[in-house]
């Protein structure tokens, strides 16, 4: 199964505001295993085209920081996975998932459009 975390490349960690990533990290994971993981950029899209970019890549599952209603909307319409309210490591929120132990936080949302994140 592919997965895709939302990547801020200078710390290694999940980024956190879903709309303005610029890069996803993507696992290949089987059998509880990180078989392997790559760095790709947005593909130019943003907010609301972030989903069916990452869908088309083959991902199934989304491990995201913050997230908007509007990518919430998107997400769900895409048929992704979301795992939401995910901080820290992106390699260890992976391994994690890959552990079936990453428990999400369905209540993380943007509410303060126009301000960065941290």
């Amino acid at each position: 199964m592919k997965v895709a975390v939302t990547y801020e490349k200078e710390t290694g960690n999940v980024f956190q505001h879903f709309g303005k990533t610029q890069y996803f990290k993507i696992y290949q994971i089987e059998d509880g295993k990180i078989l392997s993981s790559e760095v790709i950029d947005n593909g130019g899209n943003g907010h609301h085209a972030i989903p069916p970019y990452l869908k088309s890549l083959g991902v199934e599952t989304l491990i995201l920081g913050n997230r908007g209603q509007g990518a919430i909307e998107a997400i769900a319409a895409s048929g992704l996975k979301e795992m939401p309210g995910i901080t820290g490591s992106a390699d260890e929120a992976a391994e994690l998932f890959a552990k079936g132990q990453l428990k999400p936080n369905f209540e993380a949302k943007c509410v303060h459009h126009g301000e960065h994140h941290q």
